[in-house]
């Protein structure tokens, strides 16, 4: 991988993911980014190590909420982490049963050819 492209993947982690800032960093368009892309393989890989990055300083900077108390942090945690021990939020649907008895004496037999659709 050229020196650019290496440049641009540091950029890129220093300003965590955002294209458009490591566009800036470089002197290079995104669309520069994107051509990258397309043609090499390497590049790719290394922009989707970024992302991963992004992520684990992300969910440590959450960790270090959970550690200082933040309830926030902690109930998001166990929401979306902790679903297999039950920490999940569910909405319950009362069904209510209808009368489908429905009487049609009224109705002509044109009415009722109408409503049927036929």
């Amino acid at each position: 991988m050229d020196a650019k492209k290496k440049t641009f993947i540091e950029a890129l982690r220093t300003h965590f993911g955002n294209i458009t800032k490591a566009s800036e960093a470089c002197d290079v368009s995104r669309q520069w980014y994107y051509d990258q892309l397309k043609d090499d393989e390497e590049f790719v890989t290394a922009c989707n190590n970024i992302d991963e990055y992004v992520l684990d300083e992300v969910e440590n900077c959450l960790i270090d909420q959970i550690k200082e108390g933040n309830s926030t942090s902690t109930i998001f945690y166990l929401k979306t982490k902790g679903k297999k021990r039950g920490y999940i939020e569910r909405t319950e649907i009362e069904q209510k049963q209808i009368n489908t008895n429905i009487s049609t004496d009224h109705l002509t037999a044109e009415e009722i050819k109408d409503i049927l659709g036929k």
